[in-house]
C-alpha cells in the first residue's frame, strides 16, 4: 500500500525541499500549488514522477474541500498520513502603511490555509490512529520582525495553533509539530540585504531549503512519535 503526504506550496523552495525529501522516504507526494504549474511539474520530475499534482488555493475553503474530497473518494482504501502546511506568502510593510487586503491575504493563506487543509484531512488520519502535520512557520513567528506585523501575526498563530492540536490528537497516534525557518535561501528572501543580514547570524551564512527538509523528514516519520506540539527553529543560532 502507498504512503502519502500532501504538501501545500510544494512547487517551489521549501516546498519543493520537502516534497523531495518526502519521496526519498518512500512516500508518494501530493504537490500542491495554485498557479505555477510549470514549477509543480518540475518538482513532479525531481522526484522521479512519484507523486501526483492537486491544485487548489488553501486560503479558499471550498477549493480545498473539493480536491481533497475528489482525491479521497479516488482513493477509498488509503489516506494522507502526512500534511505539511507549508503554503505562505509575504506582503510586508510597515503597520501604518499597510493595506487591509495585504494584512488578510497573508492571515487567510497561513492560518486560514492551516485550517482549511488540516481539517479537510484530519478525521482519516485519527480513523486509522496514526499521522504526520508539520507546519512551517518562521523565525518571524518566534520572535517578530518589523515590517511583518501581518507574517509575523499569521506565523506566530501558527504556533499556538501547532501547540493546541497536538494535545487535542495526541491520544489518536498524530503528532503535530512545526519548523520555523530563519533566513533561507529562497525567493522568499529575494530584495534582503544578504551580507549585512549574515552578520547578525552566528552561523554566518542563510540556511538552505533541504536543511528544513531534513527536519520535517525526522518529524514525518515514525522516530517522532513521541514529539508532538514542539517548534524546531532551523535558523544558523540567529535566536532560540
Amino acid at each position: 500500500m502507498k504512503k502519502y503526504a500532501l504538501v501545500t506550496g510544494g512547487s517551489r523552495g521549501i516546498g519543493r525541499a520537502i516534497c523531495r525529501k518526502l519521496a526519498s522516504m518512500g512516500y508518494h507526494v501530493l504537490i500542491n500549488y495554485v498557479s505555477r504549474e510549470d514549477a509543480a511539474l518540475q518538482t513532479l520530475e525531481l522526484i522521479g514522477g512519484q507523486g501526483e499534482l492537486i491544485r487548489f488555493d488553501v486560503a479558499d475553503p471550498e477549493a480545498v474541500a473539493v480536491a481533497v474530497s475528489a482525491w479521497q473518494q479516488a482513493h477509498p482504501e488509503e489516506y494522507i498520513e502526512v500534511l505539511v502546511n507549508n503554503a505562505g506568502i509575504r506582503r510586508d510593510n510597515l503597520l501604518i502603511w499597510m493595506e487591509p487586503e495585504d494584512w488578510r491575504k497573508v492571515l487567510d493563506t497561513t492560518l486560514g490555509g492551516f485550517y482549511n487543509v488540516t481539517k479537510a484531512v484530519l478525521q482519516p488520519m485519527l480513523l486509522h490512529k496514526y499521522g504526520r502535520i508539520i507546519n512551517v512557520s518562521s523565525l518571524s513567528g518566534l520572535k517578530g520582525l518589523p515590517g511583518q506585523t501581518n507574517y509575523s501575526a499569521a506565523k506566530g498563530g501558527l504556533i499556538a495553533a501547532t501547540k493546541a492540536l497536538a494535545q487535542e490528537v495526541a491520544r489518536k497516534k498524530v503528532t503535530v509539530n512545526a519548523v520555523a525557518p530563519g533566513f533561507i535561501r529562497t525567493d522568499m528572501v529575494e530584495g534582503l540585504d544578504e551580507a549585512a543580514l549574515k552578520k547578525d547570524i552566528p552561523a554566518a551564512r542563510f540556511g538552505e531549503p533541504e536543511e528544513v527538509a531534513s527536519i520535517v523528514g525526522f518529524l514525518a516519520s515514525e522516530e517522532a512519535s513521541y514529539i508532538t506540539g514542539e517548534v524546531i527553529s532551523v535558523n544558523g543560532g540567529l535566536y532560540s
